[in-house]
Formats: C-alpha cells, structure tokens, sequence
C-alpha cells in the first residue's frame, strides 16, 4: 500500500464537474493498493499517515500531526500509484488489486481514520475520473510504502 501525502490549505475532488469531497486545513492523501496489501498494511499506513508530525508548532517546526491541528483528511484511490516503470515507457499496473480486494481496503481505510479523527473523512469516488484541486501548504509533500516499513 502506497501513499502521497499533501499538506494542504484546502482540497477538493469533482467528479462530473461536482465536489464529492472538499476540506480546508489539512491532509490530502492519495491511496495506492496493490495485490499483497492486508488490513495489517491499513493500519501500519494509517498510523504513520494520521501522527506523521508536518504541521508547524508555534516555532514554526513541523513538529505536530493532523491529530495534534485537528485537521481535515480527503482520501482519495489511485491506483496508478502502484505503477511498475522498470521496463519501456508504458506503466504497468499489474501490481494494483483489482476492484474486489481495493474497495474494502479503501473503504477501511477511510472508516479507520475517521473513527481515529472524530470527523468525517471526505473521500473521491473510486474508479471514477477525478478532477483534483489543491493548495499545497509548503509545500510539503511525502510518500510512504507499507512495504518499506525498515
């Protein structure tokens, strides 16, 4: 499991030209899941996700998490994360679960945080085509693999 996440101002997803998620000060996370991926992987992500310190303190340090700021999260799939590039100029991705293991994944995902958060997790459509818009505060922008846990 795969994500970038964004530090952000404010974020939005549109779907046919209208939001389905939308959030101020915050998280945007974009969420990659491949075949191998368990709700071990969840909550491993999800932990370093949600207590990841890249908010500033009152020094200005990032030194606090999206806990600490009681910040927003918008959570959206991409499943091109998991893109493999070794080989030509086409990225395959064979390594991306299919629909049936990616959903209840997400969907994990998107329930763990928002219990762990105490607020309503704002999410993308899955499969669907997306249009994203940020303000990425920062900028700050971090990937993390639930497979590189060392």
């Amino acid at each position: 499991m795969r994500v970038v996440i964004q530090r952000v101002s404010e974020a939005a997803v549109r779907v046919d030209g209208k939001i389905v998620g939308e959030i101020k000060q915050g998280l945007m996370v974009l969420l990659g899941i491949e075949t191998a991926d368990t709700e071990e992987d969840v909550d491993w992500l999800l932990n370093k996700t949600l207590n990841l310190r890249i908010f500033n303190d009152t020094d200005g340090v990032m030194n606090i998490s999206l806990l600490d700021v009681e910040g927003e999260l918008l959570v959206i799939s991409q499943f091109t994360l998991m893109a493999a590039t070794k080989k030509g100029n086409r990225p395959s991705y064979i390594r991306a679960a299919k629909h049936e293991q990616a959903i209840p994944l997400y969907e994990s995902f998107c329930a763990k945080a928002q219990q762990l958060l105490g607020k309503t997790v704002q999410k993308g459509s899955f499969g669907a085509d997306m249009k994203v818009s940020l303000i990425n505060d920062g900028p700050v922008t971090i990937q993390i693999d639930s497979k590189n846990r060392e």
